[in-house]
């Protein structure tokens, strides 16, 4: 165990930091030590070198992956028409997930009018990446929970 002495005390944001910059994870028996550079936009620090907690971290929650299906396969660009969405995500968490999701360079957003500026959202080559992954969810869902509307062939198909 490592113990660290310090001439003053540290304020809470210096202590996540620190505790960011100096995360030590045990994983397969190698220690790793994750810097600040290794860090996504937009997050404090990486909970864990396993690629699919570090994906969690930033698609896990719960209205993520609809934002990026919406924006994929149902031809939404508009906060307003995501805001819409079937499952009405409230507009509050939808704005934080379009600013982490543009923070994690997922998707980018241009200004389509001046007054009031408002943008249309389009996914980055990173986010469309996803596009297999989403698939394969539907497909997995459609296959395993019953009740699940059948996905689109041309859905499917993209």
């Amino acid at each position: 165990m490592w113990r660290v002495t310090l001439k003053r005390k540290v304020t809470r944001v210096e202590s996540k930091l620190l505790t960011c910059i100096l995360q030590v994870n045990i994983y397969d028996n190698v220690m790793t030590m994750k810097t600040s550079d290794k860090l996504i936009p937009g997050h404090d620090c990486m909970r864990s070198v396993c690629p699919v907690s570090s994906v969690l971290d930033i698609i896990g929650d719960k209205w993520t992956l609809l934002v990026i299906r919406d924006l994929m396969f149902m031809g939404k660009r508009m906060y307003s028409e995501l805001a819409d969405s079937m499952e009405k995500i409230p507009t509050n968490i939808l704005a934080d997930r379009l600013k982490k999701l543009e923070a994690a360079d997922l998707i980018e957003k241009k200004p389509y009018q001046d007054k009031p500026v408002r943008y249309a959202y389009t996914l980055t080559k990173k986010g469309e990446a996803l596009r297999p992954t989403l698939i394969e969810m539907a497909v997995w869902g459609n296959n395993f929970i019953a009740g699940t509307a059948k996905a689109p062939k041309e859905f499917l198909e993209k």
